[in-house]
């Protein structure tokens, strides 16, 4: 029988501990779990592609139990459906944390079936204790001088506290 392939796509920045929640879960589902770091420069990421999967990577490796699913970290700068296909995957996997969410991820499934009917999206809510984690909030508390350690793994908190003092450092105020 062939594995159970799923790809979890996201910008990842940063990871927080609702994304390590999904991808828990995810891990009782397929047996191969690949986690897709998107470009999304519409979004104008805090972190490089590059950094942004190497946090992953570390948030991802310190997970305790991973349910016997093999986990691998990818950037990805083409459409979600042709790199889910190219992982041979058989799913998408997404988060939910708020009815807000779903109109958006409900029309992103109709299009994406569209493009690949061979591939499901399956939507896991996120759970009680991560509904209000976002990395646009941890970013912003942080940036702020709060405390976004219940928010993030360790190295994600450290990282983000590294960029935020440089841009402090930086002449125009921004990082470059």
């Amino acid at each position: 029988m062939a594995d159970r392939v799923g790809v979890y796509p996201g910008t990842f920045d940063p990871i927080t501990n609702g994304h390590l929640d999904i991808i828990n879960r995810a891990t009782k589902l397929v047996d191969r779990l690949i986690i897709g770091v998107a470009v999304n420069a519409g979004k104008g990421p805090l972190f490089t592609l590059e950094e942004r999967a190497d946090l992953t990577r570390a948030a991802v490796d310190a997970l305790p139990g991973k349910n016997g699913c093999a986990i691998e970290v990818r950037p990805f700068d083409n459409l979600l459906m042709h790199f889910a296909a190219e992982c041979g995957a058989q799913t998408i996997i997404r988060g939910l944390r708020a009815v807000s969410d779903f109109e958006y991820e409900f029309q992103m499934a109709g299009m994406n079936a569209r493009v690949n009917p061979r591939i499901d999206t399956v939507f896991l809510m996120a759970s009680e204790r991560c509904q209000f984690i976002s990395s646009r909030f941890v970013k912003e508390i942080g940036r702020l001088g709060g405390d976004i350690s219940t928010f993030v793994p360790e190295t994600v908190r450290k990282a983000l506290e590294s960029r935020f003092a440089e841009e402090k450092a930086a002449p125009d105020g921004n990082a470059t």
